[in-house]
């Protein structure tokens, strides 16, 4: 090395420079997850949560009659399955998804905290439809439910993978 005053202070800048680089680059690492098998697992269950949209939910209306509400009013479909089909689409399938494309820590504790609480929407839902003399829950309203109950164990244990 030289003792040269001017040398040493660029090389000291660029050591700063390269140790501030490390330490952002160390950041997002910190910030991201990685989901291995379980992403197969929550990506083939989003796909079959989408798929029951087309099966019967309350009588003979279909998933996606009760999320945008185009049921027949004789099946007095009400506010509980309707909400369920709405959080379901938002916290299971978009934010699901966005968790699976960021693998940002923030986004798998709210897809995780989401689908816990629509899970048990899913089930006040169903249990409101028990009493119905119209149309009680139907295949797709009670494999929906399945699904949000399997997302949110999956992203539990991914959020919980991080404490």
């Amino acid at each position: 090395m030289s003792d040269n005053p001017e040398e040493k202070e660029r090389s000291t800048q660029s050591d700063q420079e390269i140790s501030r680089q490390l330490a952002r680059a160390e950041r997002d690492i910190l910030r991201q997850f990685d989901p291995g098998v379980r992403a197969v697992l929550i990506a083939a269950v989003i796909v079959v949560l989408i798929l029951t949209w087309l099966l019967p939910w309350i009588g003979n209306a279909t998933g996606w009659q009760v999320l945008s509400g185009q049921t027949d009013p004789v099946l007095d479909v009400g506010l509980l399955p309707r909400l369920f089909a709405i959080n379901s689409t938002i916290a299971g399938v978009g934010v699901g998804v966005l968790a699976l494309v960021t693998r940002r820590w923030v986004v798998a504790f709210l897809a995780a905290a989401l689908d816990t609480m629509v899970a048990f929407e899913g089930m006040i839902a169903i249990w409101s439809r028990q009493t119905s003399v119209y149309g009680g829950p139907s295949i797709g309203l009670v494999i929906a439910l399945i699904c949000m109950v399997v997302l949110a164990v999956s992203w539990v244990r991914i959020a919980w993978s991080r404490s």
